[in-house]
């Protein structure tokens, strides 16, 4: 497994769409697939494991739209992205979905095959939680690529024998063929050689894979016995990790989280002014939220009343496929920065203080990615509410001034608080209940980032209760894990709804939906 980066992986990807693990990590995973045909695609074929999560949400969870925009090579947060099914028919893209019977071990399967006038290559790859994605397959062989490499696939003869002057290679024998794999972005290859084939793939992650990383520490056990007594506060303890993973300077690090805090400001204002969307459940309500906070007509909140607004405002940014910061995910997008912005405003602490807290709450964030997951289609809402106010908990002891030993206690209550939190959208959409859940979750991680404070114990620490996470995940049923197939998913009402907006849809398209692109 490739180490996690906190903006890679935890902060981040900066992106549009209701779901990270459907839409941008499909995007990534288009964006490697239109490499591998040299960006001339005549016709793609999509099939999904009956047994997954995808048959059932791919088209209203944004996989489709995420998928098509990288087939197009567009980024995640492209203002086109609502259009990408046009704009795939319109570049003459055939395109075919099928439901099939494979048993992929992993929820979220992506086989993919792609053709054009000239070769015909395949693809699987897997959505992991938070926009990670991990190709483990090209034309039936087995590889790993975390789109964080230069990667070059070099066809070959077999019995080739060659030297390469890179700093990773790795060689597939094929039998009649061989397949070199060359992880770098520049190498010296043997002279002499004729390849059958050649396919260059370029990154697709903001902060690059190397060989041989060393990581001061990728647990909460690790961290503690690796500052030992110091106890330094846990923004410089994610520092150090960044540094570490990016090759970054302090500096860097600080200043990559500074934009991040003013992409999600703005996010936060443009919600706030009102948006709108056709194809969503809830419309705009944190405008009339303000409206009577501002008058005083709202029970008294103190500093709670401003972070709900601003997750309010946040949540329907996301449903308006307006900018976002899947932190850690886009369906939990919304608890941590709603938390740290609205509590940094009430104290009048600045950008800086904010930037420090979101990098505690990263390196929180790697605990988690690191020992389990923030997909929902693996391990519930527990995965993605969960790990939103687990982290949004340790960046509010942070804005408060509190120690470490403080920020890891608020951590393990705030996550301890969440176990067992079923996914299950209603209309088959990333809005509610996951509004509410998101604000729970910020709501959560204050109360407990004020018991750490205090001095509250947590009594398990935080690596238990995330290894007690991943546990409950698999007891969890299938139908309870973001499918849609179970809890208010499938609740009168909520079906009422999906016919609804289903109807709406194929009206707008004149007749049943025709804008997921051509099919045969």
């Amino acid at each position: 497994m490739t180490p996690v980066s906190i903006f890679n992986d935890v902060i981040g990807p900066v992106m549009r769409g209701p779901s990270s693990s459907h839409c941008a990590a499909a995007l990534r995973i288009g964006r490697l697939a239109r490499d591998l045909m040299d960006g001339e695609i005549a016709e793609v074929l999509v099939e999904f494991d009956r047994a997954g999560s995808l048959p059932t949400t791919h088209e209203s969870q944004g996989s489709d739209m995420g998928l098509f925009g990288g087939l197009l090579g567009w980024e995640a947060d492209d203002d086109r992205l609502p259009t990408s099914a046009q704009a795939l028919a319109d570049a003459g893209i055939k395109l075919r979905i099928e439901t099939v019977e494979v048993g992929d071990p992993h929820p979220n399967t992506y086989r993919l095959t792609l053709r054009n006038e000239r070769e015909t290559h395949s693809l699987i790859a897997i959505s992991t939680g938070g926009g990670m994605m991990e190709v483990i397959g090209i034309d039936g062989v087995p590889v790993h690529m975390d789109g964080g490499y230069h990667e070059t696939l070099i066809w070959l003869p077999a019995g080739v024998e060659a030297r390469w002057k890179a700093d990773e290679i790795i060689v597939h024998d094929l039998g009649e063929r061989q397949l070199v794999q060359v992880k770098a972005a520049q190498f010296v290859s043997p002279t002499g050689l004729t390849p059958l084939a050649v396919k260059k793939l370029s990154p697709v992650l903001p902060v690059p894979s190397r060989k041989d990383l060393r990581l001061p520490f990728t647990t909460c056990a690790e961290t503690l016995r690796h500052d030992s007594a110091r106890n330094t506060p846990l923004w410089l303890l994610a520092v150090e990790y960044e540094r570490a993973r990016g090759g970054f300077t302090e500096a860097e690090v600080l200043a990559k989280m500074l934009a991040i805090v003013r992409i999600l400001r703005n996010s936060i204002a443009s919600g706030l002014a009102g948006t709108s969307y056709e194809d969503r459940v809830l419309g705009h309500q944190s405008g009339r939220f303000a409206e009577l906070l501002n008058a005083g007509r709202l029970l008294e909140g103190g500093a709670l009343n401003r972070i709900v607004l601003y997750v309010t405002a946040l949540m329907e940014v996301k449903s308006s496929m307006g900018v976002i910061v899947a932190a850690p995910t886009a369906g939990a997008c919304a608890a941590l920065p709603g938390a740290v912005i609205g509590m940094a405003e009430a104290r009048g602490q600045g950008e800086e203080h904010m930037a420090r807290a979101l990098l505690a709450a990263g390196l929180i964030g790697v605990f988690i990615a690191t020992q389990w997951t923030f997909a929902a289609e693996v391990g519930g809402c527990q995965a993605e509410g969960g790990a939103a106010a687990c982290m949004a908990a340790a960046a509010l002891v942070t804005l408060a001034g509190g120690t470490r030993d403080q920020a890891l206690a608020a951590a393990s209550m705030a996550l301890q608080n969440m176990l067992g939190l079923v996914c299950d959208p209603i209309a088959n959409r990333v809005e509610a209940p996951c509004l509410g859940k998101n604000v729970m979750a910020a709501s959560n991680a204050l109360a407990s980032a004020n018991m750490a404070l205090a001095g509250f114990d947590p009594l398990i620490p935080l690596d238990e209760v995330i290894e007690t996470a991943k546990r409950v995940a698999g007891q969890m049923p299938r139908e309870l894990r973001c499918t849609a197939l179970g809890g208010l998913s499938i609740a009168p009402t909520a079906k009422e709804i999906e016919q609804r907006l289903t109807a709406r849809k194929a009206a707008a398209c004149g007749g049943p939906c025709s804008c997921r692109g051509p099919t045969e």
